[in-house]
């Protein structure tokens, strides 16, 4: 990630490290001064290195200044001692420092050496990054991680769609949609995009000729995305979403639709519904493009900093159990029929 920022670990730090990695030190705390990583703080060790944990880390976690934190544990590895990295950005740090220790922490590690790094922690509060945070983590490492809400809403859709009878009534399971031809500078833009030469794309639909056309390619920052929204015509967008996320610098593709509402002929409406799947086919299959969230929305108005975060990290839920089918009146019952008569389609209930 070094191409990201273009700051370095200096050469004291490099020595430091060389000697950390010996023994010498239980503690490191990395900073980043004058656009150089360089030695905050370092510590040797006392006793046990559960022992020295809370009182050699917590002390040095500063409310709103983002830092790294290397700690030594007792056991080694093939490489030598085994050490922690963690990665402490608070929340009420700004932005800009988040983002700046997220995308140098690649480069951290990589000097540092990343075989001597047993685990990373990355926390926001005290409680993360703890002793008994630290535990809690190596807990959920070595169990399943629960379902994200759209993880949970991907298996019952599948569950669905294995259950469901295919016939008169379920048509729309098998409508593709309609493939409408994509125009040459559209796919160009698209390219640049996925090679990161653009950071907002947004294709329409030409009504006449039945083609998807390329709109607009203006530079987006994350403020300005709503603006790009229009209010009485539905459009694609591909934004590319520059974020940090639990301690990490990510590049990450989303689609938005927008679609305002009734303002839109019944005919655009339609058109842009059944283009949509085809479109996104042909972008993740043909051009390779990873979309990490699809969004719909009725306006701009809905495109927060924290809608969007959410929607690209959604939080854990728990399962939530379904209800079940209720069961039929009890008695003796007659034969299954397998196909269902017209008359006994069910109504859907509110």
């Amino acid at each position: 990630m070094s191409h990201q920022t273009g700051i370095q670990a200096s050469g004291s730090v490099k020595d430091t490290f060389v000697g950390a990695r010996n023994g010498q030190y239980r503690l490191l705390k990395i900073v980043i001064d004058n656009e150089q990583l360089v030695v905050g703080s370092s510590r040797q060790p006392v006793g046990s290195w559960e022992k020295d944990y809370d009182s050699f880390v917590l002390p040095l976690l500063e409310d709103k200044q983002p830092c790294y934190i290397l700690y030594r544990l007792d056991s080694q590895n093939a490489q030598g001692y085994e050490w922690i990295f963690i990665a402490w950005s608070p929340d009420h740090s700004p932005v800009r420092q988040k983002m700046l220790y997220a995308a140098t922490r690649a480069t951290l590690k990589k000097e540092f050496g990343g075989g001597h790094i047993k685990d990373e922690v990355f926390g926001t509060v005290q409680d993360d990054v703890s002793l008994n945070g630290y535990k809690k983590y190596l807990i959920s490492q070595s169990s399943p991680a629960p379902l994200t809400a759209a993880e949970e809403e991907l298996r019952q859709i599948k569950i669905n769609e294995v259950q469901t009878d295919i016939g008169v009534d379920t048509k729309h399971q098998t409508l593709q949609g309609v493939a409408f031809p994509i125009a040459k500078e559209a796919i160009q833009a698209l390219e640049k995009l996925k090679n990161k030469k653009l950071n907002y794309v947004q294709l329409q639909i030409d009504m006449k000729n039945e083609t998807i056309i390329l709109a607009n390619t203006l530079h987006t920052e994350l403020k300005d995305l709503p603006k790009r929204i229009p209010k009485d015509a539905a459009r694609y967008h591909f934004f590319l979403y520059k974020h940090a996320h639990e301690g990490d610098y990510l590049e990450s593709i989303v689609f938005i639709y927008s679609m305002p509402g009734y303002t839109c002929s019944i005919r655009e409406r339609m058109l842009y519904s059944s283009c949509k799947s085809p479109l996104l086919e042909i972008v993740e299959r043909q051009l390779w493009m990873q979309i990490i969230r699809k969004i719909e929305i009725d306006n701009g108005d809905e495109l927060t900093a924290d809608f969007l975060y959410e929607e690209v990290h959604p939080k854990q839920h728990a399962h939530k159990q379904s209800f079940a089918k209720p069961k039929g009146p009890a008695g003796k019952r007659g034969i299954r029929r397998l196909i269902r008569g017209p008359a006994e389609t069910e109504t859907p209930s509110d």
